[in-house]
C-alpha cells in the first residue's frame, strides 16, 4: 500500500512505522507571499514500488492543481532521488492557499529514468487526489497512493515496531511484526489478536531465539478525520457578528486624530477591519445577514451607556444585509451617538454565545459562530470576559479581536491564550483556544487581504476541534474513500 502523509509544522511523529506500504509524507508550512498565504509541502515517501531491474526506483513527486473542466496544471515538482524506495525530498512543493476556495490537488510519484522533463515516458509509482483544505487543516494527513482508482500501489501490509522509549530520542527496538488491516480488525468482543514481536538481529544471531514478546491487540476501529472543508461542504453555516468599540478613548469622530474619523477616501481602521474579515466570511453564510453591535457609547433617546446596542438601532432585528450593510449602519450611527466608556467585552460575547448555545442543542454540525470585536484599548471587565470566553469555549464559536490604534494590548494577548490555557477567575480552564488577537498596526502598510489571512488562520482548526470534541460529523458526509 502506498500512503500519503501531510505533516503540519508542529506535527508529532507517528508512534509506529508503516513499512511495507508506499508512503508519501508532506509537511506544511505557511508563509505570507504578498496577499496570498503560500504553503510549503515537504514530501517524503516510504516503501515505494520498485520498477527498475537491478536497482531501486529513482522517484520524483509532482504536484498538480485542477484548473477546471477536469483539466490539471502542474504547480511544482521535487528533485529526483536515485535508487531510493524511502525518499525524503529536499525541495518543497509550493502552492498558494485561499481559505475561500476549494483547491483540488493531485500528487503523483514517478520513477525517473531519463533526463526528459516530460513524465509520460516514466513509470508511475502511484498518486492521490485531495484538497488543499484537507492538507492544511490536518497536522498529519494520510492517504494510500493508488496506481488507479481502487487499485493500491503496494502490498497492503503494515509493519508495527515496538521500542523502548528514551527521552533523548534514541529508542531501542524491542521487536516488530507485519500484519494487515483485515487482521487487526479481527480484534474485538473479548477476543484479542496476538502477534510475535521479532527482533531481526537477535533472530539471526541466536538459534534459540523465539521472539521478544507477544503484542495483543484488544480492539481496532477506523475513525474518520474530518476537515474544515468537509464540514463546510457538508452544510455548516458560518455566522458572522461584529462588535465595534465606541468608547471615548477613540477620540471625537469629527477630528482627524480620531480612530473613528472617516478619511476623505471613505475609510478608517474600523472599516478596513470589517471589510477585510467580513469579505472572506460572508461567502460561508447563505443568507448574508450579519448582526452588528456597538458598545461603550451613550445612545439615544435615554443617552444611557450601552455595551450591546444594534448598529441599525433595531434591537429586535440587528441584522445587516451583507458587509456593505454593516458599513452603512456604522456610517449612519456614528454621528448619532456619544462616545463614552468603559470598554466591556463580556456583554457582546455572551450575546453571541446564547445563539451558539441554542444551535449546539440541535446536536449537529450545522452552524458555527465567529465574533469580530474591534477595539482601541484596554479592556475594563477582564474577569467577566475571561469567564465569558471559558463558557464560550464549550460552544461552536470563535472570537477574533482586532486592536486599532497605538494602545497597550497586553490584556488582549492574554485572552488569546497562545502563551497558555486561558482560565477564568475561579480557575476553570477553557475547553478550547477560541480567541485570536491581532493588532491592526502590524498591517497598516500591508495589503488589506493580509489582515484577514492572519485573523482567520485559526478558524478552520477551531471549528474542526469543536465538532471533533463533540463527536459530530459533517451534515452531509463526504464520499467514502478506499483505504
Amino acid at each position: 500500500m502506498v500512503v500519503l502523509y501531510v505533516r503540519g509544522c508542529c506535527g508529532e511523529s507517528l508512534p509506529c512505522s508503516t513499512r511495507g506500504a508506499s508512503v508519501l509524507c508532506a509537511s506544511t508550512c505557511a508563509q505570507m507571499a504578498g496577499c496570498v498565504s503560500r504553503v510549503e509541502l515537504a514530501v517524503s515517501c516510504q516503501s515505494l514500488l520498485d520498477r527498475d531491474l537491478g536497482s531501486r526506483s529513482d522517484p520524483l513527486c509532482v504536484l498538480l492543481q485542477e484548473v477546471g473542466g477536469g483539466q490539471w496544471a502542474e504547480l511544482d515538482r521535487t528533485e529526483r532521488i536515485k535508487n531510493c524506495q524511502n525518499p525524503e525530498f529536499c525541495k518543497k512543493l509550493i502552492v498558494d492557499y485561499y481559505f475561500e476556495k476549494v483547491q483540488k490537488l493531485k500528487f503523483g510519484v514517478y520513477d525517473i529514468d531519463n533526463k526528459s522533463f516530460d513524465l509520460n515516458d516514466d513509470d508511475y509509482l502511484g498518486g492521490i487526489e485531495c484538497t488543499l483544505g484537507q492538507v492544511v487543516s490536518s497536522s498529519l494527513f494520510t492517504r494510500p497512493l493508488e496506481l488507479k482508482q481502487g487499485k493500491p500501489a503496494g502490498k497492503g501490509t503494515i509493519t508495527v515496531q515496538c521500542s523502548d522509549h528514551d527521552s533523548d530520542g534514541s529508542h531501542d527496538l524491542i521487536g516488530a511484526f507485519e500484519t494487515t488491516l483485515a487482521q487487526l480488525q479481527q480484534a474485538g468482543d473479548g477476543s484479542p489478536v496476538e502477534f510475535e514481536c521479532i527482533h531481526p538481529e537477535k533472530k539471526q544471531k541466536k538459534k534459540s531465539y523465539k521472539n521478544s514478546g507477544i503484542l495483543r491487540v484488544k480492539s481496532c476501529k477506523i475513525e474518520t478525520e474530518y476537515s474544515f472543508l468537509d464540514y463546510v461542504m457538508g452544510g455548516c453555516q458560518i455566522n458572522f457578528t461584529v462588535g465595534v468599540d465606541f468608547t471615548g478613548s477613540n477620540g471625537d469622530p469629527k477630528s482627524p486624530d480620531s480612530l473613528h474619523y472617516i478619511s476623505p477616501d471613505g475609510v478608517n481602521e474600523y472599516l478596513i477591519a470589517i471589510w477585510s474579515v467580513g469579505s472572506v466570511v460572508q461567502d460561508y453564510d447563505t443568507d448574508k445577514l450579519f448582526p452588528a453591535f456597538g458598545f461603550g457609547a451613550q445612545v439615544p433617546p435615554s443617552w444611557q451607556v450601552s455595551h450591546e446596542f444594534a448598529l441599525n438601532f433595531n434591537p429586535s432585528n440587528p441584522y445587516c444585509q451583507g458587509i456593505q450593510g454593516i458599513v452603512d449602519a456604522y456610517r449612519h450611527i456614528l454621528p448619532q451617538i456619544r462616545l463614552y466608556g468603559p470598554t466591556n467585552f463580556s456583554p457582546i460575547i455572551n450575546h453571541v454565545a446564547r445563539f451558539a448555545a441554542h444551535s449546539a442543542q440541535q446536536g449537529t454540525a450545522s452552524q458555527y459562530f465567529i465574533l469580530l470585536i474591534i477595539t482601541d484599548g484596554e479592556i475594563t471587565d477582564l474577569d467577566q470576559t475571561r469567564q465569558a470566553i471559558v463558557d464560550a469555549s464549550k460552544l461552536p464559536m470563535s472570537i477574533i479581536i482586532v486592536g486599532v490604534g497605538a494602545a497597550d494590548f497586553r490584556a488582549m494577548e492574554f485572552l488569546d491564550g497562545d502563551s497558555g490555557v486561558l482560565k477564568s477567575l475561579s480557575g476553570e480552564p477553557a475547553a478550547r483556544d477560541i480567541v485570536q488577537f491581532v493588532p491592526f498596526r502590524q498591517f497598516q502598510s500591508a495589503p488589506r487581504e493580509a489582515l484577514s489571512q492572519v485573523v482567520l488562520a485559526e478558524v478552520p482548526k477551531q471549528l474542526v476541534s469543536y465538532y471533533k470534541w463533540r463527536g459530530w460529523p459533517p451534515g452531509r458526509l463526504p464520499e467514502a474513500k478506499s483505504v
